[in-house]
């Protein structure tokens, strides 16, 4: 019996909307291999990603069919909708095999059974576990296929959330304001920065009163001192010193469903200069959250940040945001929309964004961030957490 945090029909809906995908692409199947996608059309959740496993979808048949190890067949049908005619495991003996065999060769079998094997069969080519090696041992399988590249076919599906993806999103982020405040209570001058990162992960772990949290698919980023100008770092054995900066981006996870929150501290009393960055980096936010409603475009909200720290002087290059929501290491984003300058996407109801925009400068940086939900009539923020810099 599997896991119900789906309806089975809305996982019917899902599928049907991506053989309708398949169908306007002139597709007869794809093979996902994405673990946030498969999570998304067959419900499969386990931590089986470091071996090759899909999820395909033909144009003819209504369910998918999983493919994974044999050992994580029973995974298959603990938590995905799926009749058991619909789960197919490999032998052992294609893992990191000696003997010639790969994963991908089973699977060019399934596709076989399915019928399209001299079909037109879409490949997330781009997907973080699908390597040179599978598609090669794909292509050698299959001679009379022809493959095309469908990376984000099913990414821009999981765009628009359902009202039940939404509420994991607003659990996650009771989470998310939990494990902030713990790492904002954990620091202090002379404290090693692994402490702060064990107070978040266990309360990312433990969640709030009234559910637990799952593993979120990116690290605590903690950098510090002379490294807050670059924001993907993590925490080492170094202690907190004062008067430096600390820079938190973290995520409560759901259901594997995220809400980003990133917040910026100071050890000490704050100079001048970083006190005013962060006023401009709140300011710049709020400026466009503002903008966000349905029929604007990504990059109009991008242009109400940038217009408003240019006020002040400033500009930054990188993109403020991106959509995201269900996922699995190493990222929470969808890979589609971002926004930025010359994304033309339109905004919908019930798209969701993570949007961070920071002011990373040589010296030090400042960042904050809002993970939010496209309403009717604008933005709605997720976490419910002070706008400010934290003094420690």
């Amino acid at each position: 019996m599997s896991r119900n945090l789906f309806t089975e029909s809305e996982y019917e809906r899902r599928v049907e909307r991506t053989r309708e995908r398949l169908r306007e692409e002139g597709l007869d199947a794809i093979v996902v291999a994405d673990p946030a996608n498969m999570n998304y059309l067959a419900g499969y959740d386990g931590w089986s990603f470091y071996v090759h496993q899909a999820v395909i979808v033909t144009r003819e048949r209504d369910e998918p069919v999983w493919v994974g190890r044999d050992m994580d067949g029973n995974g298959a049908r603990a938590t995905t909708w799926l009749s058991e005619e619909s789960i197919r495991a490999y032998s052992d003996d294609h893992v990191h095999s000696p003997y010639d065999l790969h994963p991908m060769d089973y699977v060019a079998g399934v596709l076989e059974d399915l019928g399209v094997a001299d079909g037109r069969i879409g490949l997330e080519m781009d997907a973080s576990y699908f390597t040179a090696k599978s598609y090669t041992r794909l292509q050698s399988n299959l001679p009379d296929a022809d493959f095309e590249d469908a990376t984000l076919l099913v990414g821009w599906i999981r765009i628009k959330k359902s009202e039940q993806e939404l509420e994991y999103m607003r659990e996650a982020a009771r989470i998310s304001e939990e494990a902030m405040l713990a790492g904002l209570d954990a620091i202090d001058a002379g404290v090693p920065e692994y402490e702060a990162a064990a107070a978040i992960y266990e309360r990312l772990i433990r969640g709030t009163d009234e559910y637990g949290g799952d593993y979120p698919s990116i690290v605590p980023l903690m950098p510090s001192g002379d490294h807050t100008g670059t924001p993907h770092l993590t925490w080492t054995d170094r202690p907190f010193s004062d008067d430096e900066l600390v820079l938190i981006e973290l995520s409560g996870c759901r259901h594997r469903y995220h809400s980003p929150l990133a917040r910026t501290a100071y050890v000490g009393d704050p100079p001048a200069e970083v006190r005013e960055t962060a006023e401009v980096v709140i300011e710049g936010i709020e400026a466009a959250l503002d903008a966000v409603e349905p029929g604007v475009t990504c990059e109009a909200v991008e242009k109400a940040w940038r217009e408003t720290i240019a006020q002040y002087g400033l500009e930054k290059e990188d993109r403020i945001g991106y959509s995201m929501g269900l996922g699995y290491p190493p990222d929470w984003g969808e890979h589609t929309a971002s926004i930025r300058p010359g994304d033309e996407t339109v905004l919908e109801e019930d798209m969701t964004f993570h949007m961070i925009p920071g002011i990373w400068e040589d010296d030090f940086g400042v960042e904050l961030s809002e993970t939010f939900h496209v309403t009717a009539t604008g933005a709605e923020p997720l976490a419910d957490f002070p706008r400010e810099l934290f003094t420690i």
